[in-house]
């Protein structure tokens, strides 16, 4: 039975510094998905909004949701807990929405084996890659982490790009503008998917 009710789940997962967040959002600004909102123990940072950038969690309230199994993924990256409510994303997906989930390649794990019907029927993965100079670059050019953190995230980033081959699909970053071009031709090819029934 074919459906074509149903939205489509695209992870969307890179090394910080990708631009990977900057893409879900200006897509969501321009009206092309909805972007999920994570949760995480992490303090916020200048401007952020609970609800709005983030769902703010103690660590005592994120444990509670995993022991409840709420989560369709939650991970711990860079000391701190990032999880994705699965009742949130399920909603928009029974309503014909297009979800991006900006998530590390461990949470992308955790979704690839979901066994939800839903999530397995809209899914799909693209993977964010940026050449380890031009990272280097972009984490600096921040001025938002100090040397030994930058240091790390690179570690980091070589780890994620090991990870590549798991993904369907692997965006290779330019400049913003190719980027974002690459980004929504994927989005509107996927809201053209016909989902087969299992």
């Amino acid at each position: 039975m074919i459906n074509t009710n149903y939205g489509t789940l695209l992870v969307v997962s890179g090394p910080s510094g990708s631009g990977k967040t900057t893409l879900c959002r200006r897509a969501m600004e321009a009206d092309l998905c909805r972007y999920s909102i994570s949760c995480t123990t992490r303090a916020p940072r200048e401007g952020e909004q609970n609800d709005v950038d983030y769902h703010f969690l103690t660590h005592d309230e994120f444990s509670a949701k995993i022991a409840n199994g709420e989560f369709l993924e939650y991970a711990e990256v860079h000391g701190n807990r990032y999880g994705t409510l699965k009742a949130d994303i399920i909603q928009l997906l029974e309503q014909g929405i297009t979800v991006v989930m900006d998530i590390d390649v461990q949470g992308a794990d955790q979704v690839r084996a979901c066994v939800d019907e839903v999530i397995g029927r809209c899914y799909s993965d693209l993977y964010i890659h940026v050449p380890q100079d031009e990272l280097k670059a972009r984490l600096s050019g921040r001025a938002t982490d100090a040397d030994e953190v930058i240091a790390l995230r690179l570690r980091n980033a070589a780890d994620e790009d090991a990870c590549m081959p798991r993904y369907q699909f692997c965006l290779v970053s330019q400049d913003r503008e190719h980027d974002y071009d690459a980004f929504t031709a994927l989005l509107k090819a996927l809201s053209m998917r016909i989902s087969l029934m299992r």
